[in-house]
């Protein structure tokens, strides 16, 4: 065999193989790390180091997204069984302090082999590099940056994080979305804090057959039809819904929108200002991603594992 007929195999093995959805995490979200950030913060980074050394052939227990990442990584191609989700670990450790993380990784056995140790800067720079469609931190000013540059980011509360998360039997991935700020624009949104809620509707039924414009996790979302469109609707290994404060007459908006974009979302709860935690709870969320902390404090109190993306207008002040 040549080599051009070798290196053509190899191109056509690599693509063949090559995961439809890449999820970036920190350590701090995959692990436990509560203990060691309290040393970090209050007695400095020569003791947080100390610690893990001391520690490191210690297994960490599983973090906030410790679940959601072992059923990701779980998901296979319906016919080559190949995987078809790869998650990478971004950490602001070093490659010494983050030994202990990819040993307990390994305990685990999870699938993670690839991983970026920026030791202390802010590694977001890395996730075009890894060709990421999410990104999943407990740094928020980490998230912040990724959502400047364009990715789909998260800050995950840990405070509540549940010890026997892994011991779950449901291995499909269920993911709620809000609507404005995170699937969509916050252009709606912004008239409804500077005009109010009368002012907002009468804008939703003027532009009624007007596509709102994409938000941050419109990319994020675009990548997770794709995988689900390898596999027959009842198969499909993940499960997706929409979870907003709208209600009708503006509703009407966002389901033409979804169907401009060519994108099917499973579920669609339009809440008319409820409270969005026992709706997350029914629908079994794995993770829930909202641009207004009201409601992802009210979802973490609920256990339930909370993305906050810091973006759009109601969060303008704080990120200033």
């Amino acid at each position: 065999m040549n080599s051009s007929s070798s290196e053509n195999r190899a191109t056509q093995h690599s693509q063949e193989y090559a995961p439809v959805l890449v999820i970036a995490v920190s350590s701090r979200t995959l692990f436990d790390l509560t203990e060691e950030h309290e040393i970090y913060l209050k007695q400095g980074v020569d003791q947080y180091r100390s610690h893990q050394l001391k520690h490191e052939n210690e297994i960490l227990n599983p973090g906030i997204a410790f679940s959601l990442v072992k059923k990701l990584l779980a998901i296979t191609h319906p016919i080559s069984h190949a995987p078809l989700v790869e998650v990478v670990l971004i950490s602001r450790n070093n490659g010494d302090t983050g030994l202990r993380i990819f040993n307990s990784i390994q305990h685990y056995n999870l699938n993670i082999q690839r991983a970026a140790f920026s030791n202390g800067k802010s590694p977001y720079a890395y996730l075009q590099a890894f060709g990421t469609h999410l990104f999943l931190s407990a740094h928020n000013r980490d998230v912040e940056l990724a959502l400047e540059a364009g990715y789909a980011s998260a800050h995950l509360l840990t405070r509540n994080i549940e010890k026997d998360q892994n011991t779950d039997e449901n291995n499909q991935v269920r993911i709620a979305f809000d609507g404005d700020a995170v699937l969509f624009s916050d252009d709606s949104e912004r008239i409804y804090k500077k005009e109010g809620l009368e002012a907002f509707k009468a804008n939703e039924l003027k532009k009624a057959e007007i596509p709102l414009a994409g938000g941050p996790f419109k990319p994020f979302l675009l990548a997770l039809h794709k995988l689900q469109s390898l596999f027959k609707v009842d198969e499909t290994p993940i499960r997706t819904a929409l979870v907003t404060a709208r209600g009708a007459p503006s509703h009407k908006r966002v389901i033409l929108t979804l169907r401009q974009w060519g994108i099917r979302i499973d579920e669609a709860l339009f809440l008319g200002g409820l409270d969005k935690a026992d709706f997350l709870k029914a629908f079994k969320a794995d993770i829930f991603f909202d641009d207004q902390l009201i409601y992802i404090k009210s979802a973490s109190e609920q256990k339930l594992t909370s993305g906050h993306v810091p973006h759009g207008i109601a969060n303008q002040s704080r990120i200033k």
